[in-house]
């Protein structure tokens, strides 16, 4: 689920990345020992090396322990493989992929209906984002088109734009940005309008 949630519906964090640059994923097949063949072998002289070596009594001592192989195994160990060269010779030798078959990011359309607070859920890199669209408008079925990060909310019968915004990655709650309390003209309760100040007594 790190790599892939196609499975359960929408890209995560790392899939949204690599589309973003453009980059293709391709994932091996679960249970097919042929696919995994290679990340299968390293981790079985990773578990030698750890177990060559005083057990680690700590999570931060492991870490240094696995920092160590990685230094190991990408910069000072030869593989046959690579002609006895080391992966970190082999991989700045090679010219790099760049970003520029970008097809355009990610594109989707959701349908849903406002809750009863106002706002509605979209899923985005694999963190769940409420977005405020109005307590007014609770129960009002809408169509979510969502291109990257750029979310259009509108309805569907009417065709209006109720909501257009670019998330906020870090924050939940994604807030309409207007002030407290009731609209502007709008009585309050007791029929007083905004601004009034009682008297003191």
């Amino acid at each position: 689920m790190v790599f892939t949630t196609r499975f359960r519906g929408g890209p995560n964090g790392f899939e949204t990345e690599l589309a973003d640059l453009g980059i293709a994923q391709k994932n091996g097949s679960p249970n097919h020992p042929q696919t995994q063949g290679k990340v299968e072998r390293l981790n079985q002289t990773l578990k030698r090396w750890l177990t060559a070596r005083p057990r680690a009594a700590t999570l931060s001592t492991l870490q240094t322990q696995l920092d160590a192989f990685t230094d190991y195994y990408n910069t000072n160990r030869p593989h046959r493989s690579l002609d006895r060269a080391t992966p970190a010779s082999a991989y700045t030798a090679r010219a790099k992929a760049t970003p520029e078959h970008n097809h355009g990011g990610h594109f989707r359309i959701r349908e849903d209906k406002i809750h009863a607070n106002g706002t509605v859920t979209l899923r985005r890199a694999g963190r769940l984002h409420h977005i405020g669209v109005g307590s007014e408008l609770a129960g009002t079925p809408v169509r979510l088109l969502i291109h990257d990060r750029h979310i259009i909310v509108v309805d569907p019968t009417t065709g209006e734009i109720l909501r257009e915004l670019t998330p906020d990655p870090d924050r939940d709650y994604q807030p309409r940005g207007l002030p407290p309390g009731p609209k502007k003209g709008t009585p309050r309760q007791g029929g007083m309008e905004p601004g009034y100040r009682y008297p003191r007594t």
